[in-house]
């Protein structure tokens, strides 16, 4: 794990290839989502650090309609909530067939325009 710039966030990492989560420099509790505080403590001392990318699936659903036309062409497709090594949970997609407490390894895919995460097996 190494520290990346406060200014690049999630969606900076993706850009990057890379899978990036929030930790607070005060308590080290850890967060997916941009925030400008902890949301355990309240502290504005967030930093941006590089995931290892691998974790174990909590939740898996199929999505046979998308919700806009971007996402038509790629139903039906697998999203899941991931459980990182880290610590902290987060969604992308994930190639078909995976199983809740399966082991997974982040992966990237470009799709209209911009990076989306995708979790595949090591």
């Amino acid at each position: 794990m190494s520290t990346v710039t406060s200014s690049n966030g999630f969606a900076a990492g993706l850009a990057e290839r890379e899978v990036r989560y929030q930790i607070c420099a005060d308590c080290g509790h850890v967060q997916t989502l941009a925030r400008l505080a902890c949301r355990s403590c309240g502290a504005s001392r967030l930093e941006w650090r590089r995931a290892a990318g691998t974790g174990a699936v909590f939740a898996v659903t199929v999505v046979s309609r998308a919700p806009s036309d971007e996402f038509r062409a790629l139903a039906p497709y697998t999203l899941v909530l991931v459980d990182l090594d880290e610590g902290c949970r987060i969604m992308g997609h994930a190639e078909p067939g995976v199983q809740i407490g399966q082991r997974v390894v982040a992966d990237f895919f470009d799709h209209g325009g911009r990076t989306l995460l995708r979790f595949r097996s090591p």
